[in-house]
């Protein structure tokens, strides 16, 4: 700390190279955060899979439906400790732009599959008793607010109900959620119970859309999905059974590589951001070669020469970083709100801000370490005689 004041001094010689320099560091790490919590999101469903989840679907298309009557075949595979399926609703809530996901579901078995999911215990239990019954999501049910014990009109996309309506009503008994923010997008949703859904929709009775398999051991996964799939070979309804987290990412790679696209983004922008700040460091210590050598003749080691301008590139990296990264810590409630509960949260967690400050540190070194070699080899005459 005993430096700091020479430090300062020496990177804010030049207040306005500086300042812009620091302007394009601070839009960096920003980008950067913005980018990282858009990734995790996306792929906030692998992230929070159960290895000990499977997935079974139709073999050769998710939104073809599978027999209801599968399922205590599947219970019979050696290792399976648990069956539920799900059903896709295809729903809307007032208007086109208020979509989002609502499955049906055999209540008790599906939330056993979710141990992660926070239901309170009457909730759960209203739930199961209540045909009617629908659970859903806390930021939905912030969204729109909803609220316990209300009717719950949604209209189905895909759904008739007997007389040929496509409006459906149930009634709200509970609030799904999870501690985990990795977790929390995922219930962005609303579940119905699939025994009123089953008996009033015009077609479809006895068929669901999917099962959720729960396994005592993860690493029979495989196994255990082909001794699923062998039951229904050469069936009418044959399935492809795979891990829970090998389903969520090749879904998510359907919509596209998220992951690479980010990749590439922040590349070219830190490779931006080494060019502009390596170069003002450069002509910085180029300007200041004879104040250096005035360092040197006060007693200042090659060692600690060299330290100096390691720590004024780091403190510049560190002040830009910590702007950046906290201005999209700042944008994420707004952001959030902007997109009214239809994209899994945004957040920036711990893992991003030591992503972050391993990059500052990394570009650190790489821009301060040529200035520096350079500055150690000073030799005090030729520098104070202009050479």
């Amino acid at each position: 700390m005993r430096y700091l004041p020479l430090l300062w001094a020496g990177l804010f010689r030049r207040k306005t190279r500086t300042t812009l320099t620091l302007l394009s560091i601070v839009v960096a790490f920003a980008l950067f955060g913005l980018l990282q919590a858009v990734e995790v999101a996306f792929e906030s469903g692998a992230d929070a899979a159960d290895a000990k989840r499977l997935l079974t679907t139709a073999r050769y298309s998710i939104i073809e439906p599978l027999p209801m009557a599968y399922q205590p075949r599947i219970e019979q595979v050696p290792g399976v400790v648990g069956v539920a399926f799900a059903d896709w609703f295809g729903a809307k809530y007032q208007n086109e732009s208020n979509a989002f996901p609502v499955f049906a579901v055999d209540p008790a078995r599906y939330l056993d599959m979710y141990p992660e999911f926070t239901v309170a215990r009457a909730h759960r239990e209203a739930f199961v008793k209540t045909r009617t019954g629908a659970l859903a999501g806390q930021r939905l049910v912030d969204r729109f607010g909803w609220k316990v014990g209300q009717k719950l009109p949604i209209s189905s996309e895909i759904h008739p109900k007997t007389d040929g309506s496509m409006s459906w009503e149930f009634d709200l008994v509970g609030i799904i959620d999870a501690d985990d923010p990795a977790v929390r997008g995922n219930t962005d949703m609303v579940l119905i119970n699939v025994a009123y859904f089953d008996e009033a929709r015009q077609s479809g009775r006895g068929k669901t859309g999917w099962y959720i398999v729960r396994i005592a051991d993860s690493g029979q996964a495989r196994a255990i999905s082909a001794g699923i799939d062998a039951l229904f070979m050469n069936s009418p309804d044959e399935t492809k059974t795979q891990p829970e987290k090998e389903f969520a990412l090749g879904f998510a790679k359907q919509i596209g590589d998220i992951g690479a696209l980010v990749t590439r983004i922040l590349i070219a922008v830190f490779f931006t951001i080494l060019i502009l700040t390596g170069n003002t460091m450069a002509q910085s210590i180029r300007e200041r070669i004879p104040e250096l050598a005035i360092l040197k003749t006060l007693g200042f080691s090659d060692g600690k020469i060299t330290a100096l301008v390691l720590a004024e590139a780091g403190l510049l990296l560190a002040l830009g970083g910590s702007i950046g990264m906290g201005a999209a810590v700042a944008a994420m409630p707004g952001l959030n709100g902007a997109t009214g509960g239809r994209f899994p949260p945004l957040f920036v967690g711990p893992e991003t801000w030591l992503l972050a400050a391993a990059i500052a540190a990394a570009v650190a070194l790489a821009i301060g370490l040529p200035p520096a070699w350079r500055a150690n080899r000073l030799k005090i005459v030729d520098a104070l005689s202009g050479h």
